[in-house]
């Protein structure tokens, strides 16, 4: 296999079989029945692992990549599954930090193309079952499995995990989730298994309480992390991680009290050094310091007010370069910008990406001082040349512009 036929393979899969992250609702195939014929089909990899399960609207991928980094420093191999993508594919499927191989890619993509038809999986399907079979081939002692959308319906619920843990529940998918917190929690409460420990990082009653219940019907230890007191910290520095700490060490706590070997000093390591041991990447990330640039691939309402306020506290006069995709509610984002600032609206480049001119008036309206820009780097390189001492640039507001940002300025 040589770069071009790798690549050849990486396009089949995102264009034979719709992708949420570039397609939307119309890929979205709720319900176990595919993957369940996968697994069946590839011998139930899923069953030879021992797994950690982590949903939520917001935070998940940052808890689980802090709790891989603990366990990596207490000496245990790690498979990682995440989604989505910021760069490269692979980043969806680590082992202690390294990228999924990508022969192993290209020769499962093989496999794929010769499903019988009656299978018809979506592209988070196939991910997930590639995800399964490479962390069985890599023989690793825990695959921590992030959640794709929701919960109840997610392909990966078909794990039995030692432990589960939702972060949290806030208004995002609602065209595909419910339009309450109550149907939200609902079926994110859905990845409880009977029996298996749940930890809940949700400060909202509302959703706790849905959670808690859904446990107590299920004979599941609920554990509340919102009641950890902590003064730990990571390298992942914003504001809002110290939630997922508290839901890092309430997993830790119970891994132990399952028999890990774990101690204080791997916590702390552990927390301390996420990027350098997982290679996570686009949680208020410093891409620069002199320029200051941070990037932020928060995108719904709560986690875009966590980033907008985040960013409030920072005195330095601000250059945000924003995008979104079409299911946004761009009149609630204008409402917690933060002032103090130019504003820089680009579309994503995906299928989804919603055109800012399409918005425009909501922009006028707003009086934000703002330009349109065709391309994320376009939007960088003039703000960039705006530039004066003493000031910022944010890039954010959808995973896909800070991937698109990280593709064309990080260092290969």
């Amino acid at each position: 296999m040589n770069s071009i036929e790798y690549q050849q393979a990486i396009d089949w899969l995102f264009l034979q079989i719709p992708s949420y992250q570039t397609d939307g609702q119309k890929a979205y195939k709720p319900g176990l029945d595919n993957i369940t014929k996968l697994c069946n089909l590839f011998g139930n990899p899923q069953n030879d692992l021992k797994m950690i399960h982590i949903g939520g609207t917001n935070g998940k991928g940052s808890t689980s990549n802090m709790l891989a980094s603990v366990l990596q420093e207490a000496g245990y191999k790690i498979g990682l599954y995440n989604s989505p993508h910021l760069i490269e594919f692979t980043e969806r499927i680590k082992v202690n930090g390294e990228n999924c191989d990508q022969q192993f890619v290209y020769d499962f993509i093989q496999k794929l193309k010769n499903l019988s038809s009656d299978i018809t999986p979506s592209f988070f399907e196939f991910t997930t079952i590639m995800a399964f079979e490479y962390f069985k081939k890599k023989e690793v002692d825990y695959a921590i499995i992030e959640v794709g959308l929701g919960g109840r319906l997610d392909s990966t619920n078909i794990i039995h995990p030692l432990v589960t843990a939702i972060t949290n529940v806030a208004l995002d998918h609602q065209d595909l989730l419910g339009n309450t917190i109550e149907e939200i929690a609902a079926e994110k409460a859905g990845i409880i298994k009977s029996g298996i420990p749940v930890i809940c990082g949700d400060d909202n009653k509302v959703a706790r309480e849905i959670i808690q219940s859904k446990g107590l019907a299920e004979n599941a230890p609920f554990i509340d992390a919102t009641l950890i007191s902590t003064t730990l910290e990571s390298d992942l520095k914003g504001n809002y991680q110290k939630k997922n700490i508290k839901v890092v060490i309430a997993l830790i706590e119970n891994l132990k009290g399952q028999g890990l070997l774990i101690s204080n000093q791997n916590i702390e390591d552990g927390l301390l050094n996420v990027q350098q041991n997982t290679k996570f990447l686009g949680r208020w990330f410093q891409f620069s310091n002199d320029p200051l640039v941070i990037c932020d691939t928060g995108h719904n309402q709560a986690g875009l007010a966590e980033v907008f306020a985040q960013l409030k506290s920072i005195p330095k006069f601000k250059h945000l370069i924003l995008g979104f995709v079409e299911d946004k509610k761009i009149e609630e984002v204008l409402q917690i910008l933060p002032v103090n600032a130019t504003y820089y609206f680009t579309k994503p480049n995906v299928n989804r990406g919603r055109n800012p001119e399409e918005y425009e008036q909501l922009l006028k309206n707003s009086k934000i001082i703002y330009k349109i820009f065709p391309s994320v780097q376009s939007a960088y390189l003039f703000a960039k040349q705006r530039l004066k001492k003493e000031e910022m640039i944010f890039v954010g507001g959808s995973n896909f512009v800070v991937g698109e940002f990280l593709k064309n300025n990080l260092e290969t």
